[in-house]
């Protein structure tokens, strides 16, 4: 049976959870409305859990407003629902038996629509939810930036600088100006009835609905404009539950031309988009890594640095950990080479343990010369979830002759020309590990590093349980 997760997506007005399947499809499906009461909040998600669980639900994503620090798994402030006031990841974790992954609700969103919405196959993107307030994401490289942990609070971005002031502390913010509560205040202020959608407005040209549809809609050109200035995202998405009539009201507003442009484009999820993303996180959760597998010479090193360069994922190579050994205690024999590359293997995993729990990582290797029991203790070790292998390759008598090449290069404890046989003999048996996803790269054969990077992504992004 197919594993699968609970997302759930905390909003100003319901709670939504849905059971997720591995590729986005939503199972079942059940909403609450809000409760802002944090306690109240929590036993309304346990509710959820219970409604939806199956014998195949494998873990919880959470979708929480305000800002989160994902490294510790902890709400650090909120809007419409302040949930720093109690540990909801772990209560949530301890009340179900499940785990238990919580993020901003935007990030959650942009999960979704990077896995199985109008982000699928983009690096670069940034979404808007345009709801009761503004919660923003950015996808870079990939990955969710977090900067200092909390980055991504786009509706915080100043817009108006006279102009209304702001939870936050601050004035003009685009989700002051913006949002769906904001359109709701700009209404009342033109002294138009409650109830009218910017849809409705577009079809009018009475001077009442331009100023109403001036006020809301440029403030979110400048922002849009600024992101794709600072960020230089494929797309700008817009979603949430006013996203479709503020990308109407954006055709009012074209951007000027630039030196800088971006489409914005249309969420695909729609209101779907938080508790899918929650449930694709959930069911991903944990630190991945690229096993750049091969024997000496097959190539490892340049297709390594070639991934780090597109993703900006960082290497940790045998090598690079081993070398300054070998150089300190020359002269090294083969013996203690060998003793030096696993001490290295076994540090390697220890130094991704210190990542960041949703960190993605590089590592360089022959993986072939310990026994699949180490890789694997070590992979679970370091909180490794998902893999997945890059399988080097060449003609035996390729990589025998490079290797001959580099010999005077290498730092001395390195095997010697008398290697070149056993290696040749090596590469001809030579075979990927077992049992892990895998892309091959004939490292004789030109390659495109796009398409590389793009498979990854995709081995990378299935479920981990």
């Amino acid at each position: 049976m197919a594993l699968n997760a609970i997302g759930i997506d905390i909003g100003g007005t319901h709670i939504r959870a849905a059971r997720i399947a591995g590729d986005g499809t939503i199972l079942d499906r059940r909403t609450l409305g809000t409760d802002r009461n944090a306690a109240a909040c929590l036993q309304s998600c346990r509710d959820l859990v219970a409604a939806l669980r199956d014998d195949a639900t494998a873990a919880i994503g959470v979708g929480v407003p305000g800002q989160v620090d994902f490294a510790a798994q902890t709400a650090l402030s909120g809007g419409y629902v302040d949930l720093s006031t109690l540990p909801f990841a772990q209560d949530l974790a301890a009340a179900t038996g499940l785990p238990v992954t919580i993020d901003n609700d935007a990030n959650m969103a942009l999960v979704g629509e990077a896995r199985a919405g109008a982000a699928r196959g983009l690096s670069h993107a940034v979404l808007l939810t345009i709801g009761t307030g503004i919660g923003g994401a950015i996808l870079d490289n990939g990955r969710l930036l977090r900067g200092r942990g909390t980055a991504g609070q786009l509706g915080h971005l100043t817009v108006v600088p006279d102009g209304r002031a702001c939870v936050c502390g601050r004035r003009g913010c685009v989700e002051t100006e913006s949002s769906g509560t904001a359109f709701a205040n700009h209404l009342a202020e033109a002294g138009l009835p409650p109830g009218l959608r910017a849809q409705d407005l577009l079809a009018r040209s009475d001077p009442a609905a331009e100023q109403v549809l001036h006020r809301w809609a440029a403030p979110l050109r400048h922002a849009i404009d600024t992101l794709i200035t600072t960020l230089a995202p494929e797309a700008v998405l817009i979603g949430g539950g006013a996203g479709a009539g503020a990308l109407a009201a954006l055709d009012r507003f074209p951007p000027a031309q630039s030196w800088f442009a971006a489409p914005v484009i249309a969420a695909a999820l729609g209101d779907d988009a938080g508790v899918t993303g929650a449930g694709m996180a959930a069911l991903t959760a944990g630190r991945r890594a690229v096993l750049v597998n091969g024997v000496p010479a097959s190539g490892k090193s340049d297709i390594a640095a070639l991934l780090s360069a597109r993703t900006g994922w960082p290497i940790l190579s045998l090598d690079t950990v081993k070398n300054p050994f070998l150089l300190q205690f020359a002269p090294v024999d083969r013996p203690t080479n060998r003793r030096f590359g696993t001490a290295a293997y076994e540090s390697i995993f220890d130094m991704v343990a210190q990542h960041a729990p949703d960190a993605t990582v590089i590592i360089d290797a022959w993986f072939g010369f310990q026994p699949p029991e180490v890789l694997h203790a070590g992979l679970a070790r370091a909180g490794i979830t998902q893999v997945a292998q890059v399988w080097c390759h060449a003609r035996p008598e390729t990589i025998a002759a490079r290797y001959a090449a580099r010999v005077n290069s290498r730092p001395a404890g390195h095997p010697g020309l008398d290697y070149v046989p056993e290696l040749q003999a090596l590469a001809a048996r030579a075979r990927p590990l077992d049992g892990m996803p895998m892309v091959s790269a004939d490292t004789e054969a030109p390659l495109d590093p796009d398409a590389l990077t793009r498979a990854l992504r995709a081995l990378l992004d299935r479920p981990a349980h």
